[in-house]
């Protein structure tokens, strides 16, 4: 089991308890020893939730090892049941009771003769799958779950809606701008004039689940959650579904095309070419800024793009085809599809990097030294360690990604929100040099030659003081750039002599 100071994707209850606690009146119970409970915390603190987080510990100590859990897994289910009166109970083990290998299906079972409500294992590896793949394994087990109940009793609905309907499937708890972004959906949807028959998980009710099956089609905003339940959907009902991020001036135009073809494929009579024209010269600032002098300074510059598949391929979309923005690197941390990624990106960037270490990322964003990074907090430590600036464009979700103000990422609006981000990022991180000239800035160097290395190179005082009078923004590359020269030279120390040298082998 691997221990890391920092995980890109967390453990897989951590997805299973996001769903969970994403639907109304659903409870889950976290057989769990003490210290893997800290995302009651977590949630509560970052959603800012009035409500207690609907997750209970059944903890792991040394009596249940002494004795085994099953009666205390099954006490706490059957007394959640009672207490709180839950459509459903989720049992979900963590890595480390999953060393235990108890037979946790047989505890369900047992809870199950007991309680009113439904229970349920998720049905998730503990240690191949991590929080993404979780979260979205976990969604589709419970919309299977109570379609095959509903069918059973036969209760599934006939047809289809009077209407075009969609269900927008992939809003969760604890996602990055999800709430901001399900608003602008909903928005977009109704201008489209197709009514939401659902959104799930975030804010749905499970015994409302047997009625996926009369929208007309499914729209999958993320590819992290979402799609194995629309693939379930589609094989059961033959649903079509629509998987194309709108994010974007072109995404969205194309996922607006796809969805006019997936309704017009079942009858209907919709043409939207007015609808993208209308948004993207009158809603969408972002066509009219990607022409402007503004960001036709930022033309050609390079940026590094690094997050979850669906953020950080529609980045790299957008910085390249949108905004003549050179990206030399485009990475994700989502391994398990690394495939899907390569495809979309490919075109778009120089360099392609599948990783979770967040060392090998921050190495190749030192040694390829971009004028802009776009990717998650962990990045944005990583900028501002080298004096790079860096807009945050995917989860890990930290506080700073639950704003008050409305900030969608998806659809038209999403669109200024994402040049304004774009735009800052680059134009920000110029003004440094004015904070240092009027004082209070931290003046911490970049280190040299990744950032897992400290300088090794000792600087004249002289020396040391010329390059104190480069201006901040660029300080950091001036000197990675002179000790990179001394070192190939075999100089033990830098001088003011060797400073110039240096610009001169460079051309600068």
């Amino acid at each position: 089991m691997k221990l890391a100071y920092w995980m890109y994707a967390g453990p897989a209850h951590i997805g299973t308890l996001r769903v969970s606690s994403s639907f109304k009146n659903v409870h889950a119970i976290m057989h769990a020893p003490i210290g893997d409970d800290y995302f009651n915390v977590m949630r509560s603190m970052l959603e800012r939730d009035r409500n207690f987080t609907p997750v209970t510990i059944s903890s792991v100590d040394r009596n249940v090892l002494a004795r085994g859990s099953q009666e205390k897994v099954v006490d706490n289910i059957t007394r959640k049941d009672a207490e709180e009166h839950p459509d459903l109970i989720v049992l979900t083990p963590t890595c480390t009771s999953s060393i235990l290998q108890e037979d946790l299906g047989n505890f369900v079972q047992r809870a199950q003769l007991d309680s009113k409500g439904d229970v349920l294992l998720a049905d998730v590896n503990h240690y191949r799958y991590n929080e993404l793949q979780a979260a979205d394994r976990t969604l589709q087990q419970i919309v299977q779950y109570y379609i095959a109940k509903a069918k059973k009793k036969g209760e599934l609905p006939d047809g289809k809606t009077a209407n075009p309907s969609v269900n927008i499937i992939g809003i969760s708890s604890l996602g990055f701008h999800n709430h901001h972004d399900c608003t602008e959906l909903k928005r977009l949807m109704a201008d489209l004039g197709i009514e939401v028959n659902a959104v799930i998980p975030e804010g749905a009710s499970v015994l409302e689940l047997k009625n996926l099956p009369k929208a007309w089609f499914n729209l999958v905003p993320y590819r992290e959650i979402g799609l194995m339940s629309a693939q379930f959907l589609q094989e059961e009902f033959d649903m079509p579904f629509v998987d194309i991020t709108p994010m974007g001036v072109v995404e969205t135009a194309r996922c607006i095309r796809k969805i006019q073809e997936t309704l017009n494929a079942q009858g209907a009579a919709v043409d939207y070419a007015d609808f993208i024209e209308n948004q993207t010269l009158h809603v969408s600032q972002a066509a009219w800024f990607s022409r402007s002098i503004d960001c036709q300074n930022l033309t050609g510059k390079k940026a590094v793009v690094f997050g979850d598949n669906t953020h950080a391929a529609a980045m790299t979309k957008i910085l390249s085809r949108e905004m003549g923005i050179h990206v030399v690197m485009a990475g994700t941390y989502c391994k398990y599809d690394e495939k899907w990624f390569r495809d979309q990106v490919s075109e778009y960037c120089d360099e392609v990097l599948i990783s979770e270490d967040n060392g090998a990322i921050a190495d190749a964003i030192a040694r390829i030294e971009p004028s802009a990074i776009f990717g998650t907090q962990m990045e944005r430590h990583v900028g501002k360690r080298l004096r790079i600036p860096c807009g945050v464009i995917s989860a890990p979700i930290h506080v700073q990604d639950f704003p008050i103000g409305y900030k969608p990422f998806l659809a038209y609006e999403g669109t200024n929100q994402v040049a304004d981000l774009v735009y800052n990022s680059f134009t920000l991180g110029m003004e440094d040099h004015l904070l240092e000239i009027f004082g209070g800035h931290d003046t911490k160097e970049g280190i040299t030659k990744g950032m897992s290395a400290d300088s090794d190179m000792n600087w004249t005082k002289d020396a040391q003081a010329e390059l104190n009078k480069v201006p901040g923004f660029v300080r950091g590359k001036i000197k990675r750039n002179t000790e990179k020269f001394a070192r190939e030279r075999g100089l033990s120390e830098i001088t003011v002599e060797a400073m110039y040298a240096a610009k001169e082998a460079v051309g600068a």
